[in-house]
């Protein structure tokens, strides 16, 4: 294929005026040569907004929303097609390319401020179609106003928030604009996408709940597709044949039902969330070209429901699988479904925040949190390169190379009110999760300057005007809705937790620069995390180990990253003062635990449960796993959640819906899976499974087990393979004699209970059991039994 530089020459658009949610459609006549025969055809395209290509009416490719999301002044991406078996199927000399081109993400209504035309001021495009002969000439067609030509667009209306207005009328018609050369520029850097999303699965048939008439006596019915998940609808004309032509097809998308049955959408803000569909000539199915909607209900008015009249389809990033979970507790079990359908539905070209309200962006902070538990449910990898592909170009454009707590950025940023340290702090936290959990340090070794330019901010903040010396106190969001604790409270008491994510930032790049041979930067930053860390005890900690800002996500974060690195692979060493102030601090936060029980936010419920389960408290670890109380996670599934819920409290215990506002509009949204970070446990503690050494070249198993799961049984296929265990507590009939680890002799009387586990591994494991006793295995399967005391 030719340089895709040369794209930037024939970069097209319509003459018309913006108008938020216009679709333009372009078309081209290809000839083939009569006297040679087709060899290889290719196709390059891109475009400043999200397109959609057909060759003879057969969509090229099964990628959703290309060319994808990036930082448009800095980064496009470009798609390569081979369309040898297309243009081999057409039965004419001539054939039509076709190109949808929607507004996107690049001047379509986006962010929660409704802002358009944030990169540019009109959605263009650009291709090159390469046609290779058997003789080997070739004939190049490239997107020109000489060569192609406008049409009319079925669309009256496209936006990633409202949804589509579609006239399928069947007829393909000049349209009365011109086709110009476009006054947009592409950006310096055309890259190859590194993650495509795609519809990925097919929904199961929805259920019916109520049918009649609205007010202006038109049908009505609602339907419950039993899951929220973000996606889109299919509809099929062949199940419109009793409507006449122009007849109006409404499917409205919302999360919940109100106390009377009618869909709820208060929570959607400013996003209709609609697809208005007038039925025409077209007999083909009608699916989304450029929007998706966040959902578990939809209400159809127009038409009388029939089974085949709507497919749902869930939409995501591609990911392969990587983890299961099962056990006999449905309560527990269905929690591990809600967060695996929070990835999912927020897992679509950025880590988003939510898929149903006017917002859907890339938030790194949330980004962040999840990421451990996404890696394990699936292999994110690529996913998370992009995103800090995203990252870097963002950064360049940010007046102190910060990192924006929203990626990619709405255009050139600065530090504001708020330091938002949490959110820009993925920029280590992410790449040293994949050096981690893959074994590959290559993301971490590219992210050098840009961990470096954004740690370099970090201190030329510390000890402002409200700081101290070598921390960074500023106003913050801190440890993000956790109960008890309003904004306003957390605004000027963030500074356990904020600072906590500054210390890990110093840690991890005086280490890898140390890694990389870089000995002025390992030992100026080594220093200043070791200063840092100091201040920290000295400002948050008191001797007793009581935190001065006392509620428990100071607690947990100075517990997971500044006295302790939880499940770090980072070795250090940590003195007889640390050891002591660790467990005076944890014991703090056990008690506050039994007595308030679950009270943290965004950033700390992810280290909750592995903090106690690594610190001895098990029992209270799954207490607060299975508590049925708000705040809880159990609350939620018995509350109905088939997703993650935003906040902890976002049903109230009468079924009311928590509307409480933020910045004037209504924040509480269904399927937002910061707190489904609680999946960490199920793979790291109830299953056991953990890397020993990066990228699962040794292996750890010990479960945390628990009679209340019942049987549990679960894996992950990790880079060295694939992991499974399966442990249940059962009676054993032994009356004396009890078996440790298959091996290990002890004495003890009266009927008992064991742990059978079964494993298999594909590396060196060690396996630690509940008495504290370990055996080495290699790779293989194994069964052993425990007798549990106590």
């Amino acid at each position: 294929m030719s340089d895709w530089k040369e794209l930037c020459e024939c970069l097209i658009q319509s003459d018309t005026p913006y108008v938020e949610g216009q679709v333009d459609v372009f078309v081209q006549e290809i000839r083939l040569a009569a006297d040679r025969q087709l060899m290889q055809a290719k196709l390059a395209i891109t475009a400043l907004g999200v397109y959609e290509a057909e060759l003879n009416g057969e969509k090229i490719g099964d990628i959703l929303f290309a060319p994808g999301f990036t930082y448009y002044p800095r980064e496009l991406q470009v798609n390569e097609y081979d369309l040898t078996d297309l243009f081999q199927k057409a039965d004419s000399e001539t054939v039509s390319l076709r190109v949808y081109l929607g507004q996107g993400w690049y001047c379509g209504r986006f962010t929660f401020e409704n802002k358009t035309q944030i990169y540019g001021s009109h959605a263009a495009a650009a291709w090159i179609l390469e046609l290779v002969y058997e003789d080997g000439s070739k004939d190049v067609f490239s997107s020109t106003p000489d060569t192609v030509v406008g049409e009319e667009s079925p669309y009256e209306y496209a936006g990633l928030y409202d949804g589509e207005i579609y006239h399928a009328h069947g007829r393909h018609r000049l349209a009365s604009w011109k086709v110009i050369v476009s006054k947009q520029t592409l950006p310096g850097n055309l890259d190859a996408p590194l993650a495509r999303t795609r519809r990925q699965e097919e929904m199961p048939l929805p259920t019916v709940i109520s049918h009649g008439e609205n007010e202006a006596g038109q049908e009505v019915t609602i339907l419950d597709f039993g899951q929220n998940f973000a996606g889109q609808i299919r509809i099929d004309p062949r199940y419109l044949s009793g409507q006449p032509d122009g007849a109006k097809i409404i499917l409205r998308h919302g999360e919940l039902l109100t106390a009377e049955g009618t869909l709820y959408t208060a929570n959607l803000r400013k996003a209709k969330q609609e697809t208005v569909y007038y039925k025409g000539g077209e007999t083909r199915p009608y699916l989304p070209r450029f929007t998706y909607m966040g959902f578990r209900y939809v209400e159809l008015t127009g038409c009388p429901y029939r089974e085949g009249l709507l497919t749902a389809f869930a939409v995501y990033t591609d990911m392969e699988r990587t983890g299961r979970f099962t056990c006999r507790n449905p309560l527990v079990d269905r929690l591990y479904q809600n967060q695996l359908w929070s990835q999912k539905s927020n897992y679509i070209e950025v880590p988003t925040d939510c898929p149903q309200r006017d917002e859907r962006e890339g938030y790194t902070g949330d980004g962040q949190a999840f990421a451990r538990t996404g890696m394990y449910n699936f292999n994110t990898k690529i996913f998370l390169e992009k995103f800090l592909r995203d990252i870097r170009y963002t950064q360049m454009d940010h007046a102190e190379k910060y990192v924006s707590p929203v990626v990619p950025a709405d255009g050139p940023g600065k530090i504001g009110f708020m330091n938002m340290l949490g959110w820009g702090n993925a920029v280590t936290i992410l790449p040293q999760l994949i050096a981690d959990l893959y074994g590959d340090e290559a993301a971490l070794r590219e992210q050098y300057d840009s961990i470096r330019a954004h740690v370099d901010c970090e201190i030329s903040h510390m000890g402002g005007l409200l700081g101290k010396k070598n921390l960074w106190i500023a106003p913050n969001l801190g440890d993000w809705l956790a109960l008890g604790r309003d904004t306003a409270y957390m605004a000027m008491h963030n500074g356990p937790v904020s600072n906590a994510f500054l210390i890990n930032d110093l840690r991890i790049l005086s280490a890898l620069a140390k890694r990389l041979g870089k000995k002025e930067d390992a030992d100026r930053y080594g220093k200043q995390y070791r200063d840092s860390r100091e201040a920290y005890i000295q400002a948050f900690i008191k001797k007793n180990g009581q935190m001065k800002d006392d509620y428990q996500g100071a607690y947990v974060m100075a517990l997971a990253l500044v006295l302790g690195d939880l499940g770090s692979l980072l070795p250090e060493e940590k003195t007889d003062r640390d050891e002591e102030l660790y467990g005076k601090v944890f014991q703090t936060l056990v008690k506050k635990l039994r007595e308030e029980g679950i009270g943290t936010g965004f950033y700390a419920t992810q280290y909750l449960l592995p903090l106690l389960a690594e610190g001895g408290e098990e029992k209270l670890a799954y207490d607060l796993l299975l508590s049925e109380k708000c705040p809880g996670w159990m609350y939620e599934v018995k509350a109905g959640a088939t997703s993650i819920w935003e906040r902890w409290d976002g049903l109230k215990p009468d079924g009311s819906v928590n509307e409480t506002k933020m910045s004037g509009d209504n924040m509480v949204s269904f399927n937002h899976y910061a707190f489904g970070s609680v999946g960490r446990f199920y793979y790291e503690y109830i299953l056991g499974i953990q890397p020993k050494v990066p990228g699962f070249e040794q292996i750890r198993i010990r479960p945390i087990v628990d009679e209340r799961l019942g049987k549990v049984s679960g894996s992950y296929r990790s880079p060295r393979g694939e992991i499974r265990v399966t442990w249940e507590i059962r009676d054993t009939g032994d009356q004396e004699r009890t078996v440790l680890s298959g091996d290990i002799e002890g004495t003890g009387s009266g009927r008992r209970k064991a742990l059978f586990l079964a494993v298999t591994v594909p590396a060196e494991t060690e396996v630690i059991f509940p008495s504290g006793a370990t055996e080495t295995l290699a790779a293989g399967s194994y069964e052993r039994r425990e007798i549990l005391v106590g």
